[in-house]
């Protein structure tokens, strides 16, 4: 008899646009099937912790120091310049930017997007939670103008990726396509958008409005090789 699970998708995709940039790991985690995540987004992670840690050894990325932003929806972002020791949720971000090879980056999404920001020549990433609030204040902005602040970066060589999130007709608000305006009016030439809604496929992804608020999270990975 076939094994339902085995015609499931993969939990983890992988986005070409970042494949193609060498000495970077990326990630993201989708529905994680068989585990109940009808409950509060606190418990709903706490019962995925074990499936995204996994996913994180598939990846490579077991032995980095891991590294989360608490997400209010707002814009602050958080500068990791030095290695941590351990293990840390940055209060009161929604963007991390990085030049440290000995940490992993996340973030937690469920019809938010997920931006991934990587200059390949400073050797600097970022990864941002930007939904209709944070997008309205700017957050993805500001995480440009940081990595050029704290690392040099220049907008035309950042290559930047978007996750699936929810869009119309599903949400009231293309905030996606905000986004990428605001990314390109900072000059980000290298812009990339999955395109994909999280409230059309509920089989592959969480959406916190189509589940009404009790549904599990998908986690963007992304590291230095």
């Amino acid at each position: 008899m076939p094994n339902p699970a085995a015609a499931l998708p993969s939990p983890i995709e992988f986005f070409p646009a970042l494949t193609a940039c060498a000495g970077v790991r990326h990630g993201f985690i989708t529905r994680i099937p068989g585990i109940d995540v009808v409950t509060d987004r606190a418990e709903a992670l706490i019962r995925l912790d074990s499936a995204h840690h996994r996913a994180r050894a598939d990846l490579g990325l077991a032995e980095k120091v891991f590294l989360t932003a608490e997400q209010v929806h707002g814009n602050r972002v958080a500068v990791i310049a030095e290695a941590p020791v351990n293990e840390q949720c940055f209060a009161g971000a929604d963007g991390l930017i990085t030049n440290r090879s000995e940490v992993s980056l996340g973030i937690y999404v469920a019809d938010c997007c997920a931006v991934f920001l990587i200059d390949p020549l400073r050797h600097c990433l970022g990864l941002v939670h930007s939904g209709r609030k944070g997008t309205e204040l700017e957050i993805v902005p500001r995480a440009i103008e940081a990595m050029s602040e704290r690392f040099g970066t220049n907008p035309r060589d950042l290559a930047i990726q978007l996750s699936p999130s929810i869009r119309p007709p599903h949400y009231e608000v293309d905030f996606t396509a905000e986004i990428v305006r605001q990314a390109g009016a900072k000059g980000v030439q290298q812009i990339h958008d999955h395109g994909a809604c999280t409230a059309c496929d509920l089989r592959r992804y969480y959406s916190y409005r189509a589940e009404k608020g009790r549904t599990g999270r998908m986690l963007a990975l992304l590291a230095l090789a």
